[in-house]
């Protein structure tokens, strides 16, 4: 009896940063997880996604039900997701909303550089959009860094160098990526 196996396919994800600064933090998260999964997590890719052309957030530029090009661009990458918090993120989550919504059934994860309550109160208010917007944020673990208190986990240019966030942060894309595969039944 002949055995076959069937490849997993590669599931993408959509990194999204709310910051549109190239040395902000959490950017760099985001850049870390980019490698983290191309060493340790077989099976994801994660693809980081630029908002800073997304127009903000005005239905007057819809027209005859297509969205302006650098939207639609936005709203074809929109897979499974990564968030790293800021205002910009907002308006991505707005435009990638609209009718037909393309969070809809997606499984998402949040890390968050800003530390504190005020890092946990963004993330909470993230999963709540999430819930009008079907999305489906992992549980566990929670990734809340408090990136800007000592001792360093950044360089200058934005870059994670702390090995153990890069550890915590491994686990977030592992937990990712089994929810993913849960959520579509494989």
């Amino acid at each position: 009896m002949e055995s076959t196996v069937v490849a997993s396919p590669m599931i993408k994800v959509a990194a999204i940063c709310g910051s549109i600064r190239k040395a902000s933090s959490n950017r760099g998260l985001l850049r870390s997880a980019i490698e983290i999964c191309e060493e340790s997590v077989k099976g994801m890719q994660i693809e980081l996604i630029d908002v800073s052309s997304l127009p903000m957030i005005n239905t007057d530029l819809e027209v005859d039900g297509r969205f302006p090009l650098a939207v639609e661009a936005f709203r074809q990458k929109v897979l499974i997701l990564l968030f790293a918090m800021l205002a910009p993120l907002k308006n991505a989550i707005d435009w990638a909303s609209r009718p037909p919504n393309v969070w809809a059934g997606k499984a998402a994860a949040v890390v968050s550089s800003a530390g504190g309550s005020g890092g946990r109160r963004v993330q909470n208010h993230l999963r709540q959009i999430g819930v009008f917007v079907d999305l489906h944020f992992i549980n566990k673990p929670e990734f809340n860094l408090n990136g800007h208190e000592p001792p360093k986990k950044f360089d200058r240019d934005g870059n994670l160098n702390d090995p153990e966030t890069k550890e915590k942060l491994k686990d977030v894309l592992q937990a990712l990526h089994g929810f993913t595969l849960r959520l579509q039944g494989r």
